[in-house]
């Protein structure tokens, strides 16, 4: 097979439709608008209009709001935590900080900082450091002997 014998398989490409060329193309004259009317004409955007009734849109109530303070934290679980720590994908012995979380995989990217969570088995001895933990994680982790320091807590103190 030659580079000039490669062809598409049969029916993969569609001619495209040329709209308005003559009567014998099957689509000519009006083009497939119909005859008059606002919807025949060019530059027409009825996507929300209603012929002057109130839209749809504007008659139901607004509801909640963005808040452009919300801090998006990456969460980790204690439980998938222990599993990369037995894979050896983490290294108990150093202490774990927010870059060697992202380094392991465990965390894709750190956003607002990595919040530690509580669900799963912990029984590993480390060293935590991460920006923000809930209380059952941190006692989570001293009862498996380990230490875990947030960034929030430090701002507190």
């Amino acid at each position: 097979m030659k580079l000039n014998e490669l062809r598409d398989n049969p029916g993969a490409t569609k001619k495209r439709k040329r709209i308005g060329r003559g009567p014998g193309s099957g689509t000519g004259k009006t083009g497939g608008r119909g005859i008059k009317g606002q919807k025949s004409r060019s530059g027409v955007a009825l996507n929300g209009y209603e012929g002057g009734q109130m839209p749809l849109y504007m008659r139901l109530p607004k509801r909640g709001f963005n808040n452009i303070n919300r801090k998006r934290h990456a969460v980790v679980n204690l439980g998938l935590l222990q599993k990369f720590i037995d894979a050896k994908k983490i290294d108990p012995k150093k202490p774990i900080t927010e870059e060697v979380l992202v380094e392991s995989g465990l965390v894709r990217r750190v956003r607002d900082g990595v919040r530690i969570l509580a669900k799963g088995e912990f029984k590993a001895k480390v060293d935590l450091q991460v920006t923000g933990a809930s209380k059952s994680a941190v006692a989570a982790v001293e009862a498996a002997g380990g230490k875990l320091t947030t960034r929030q807590a430090d701002a507190a103190e």
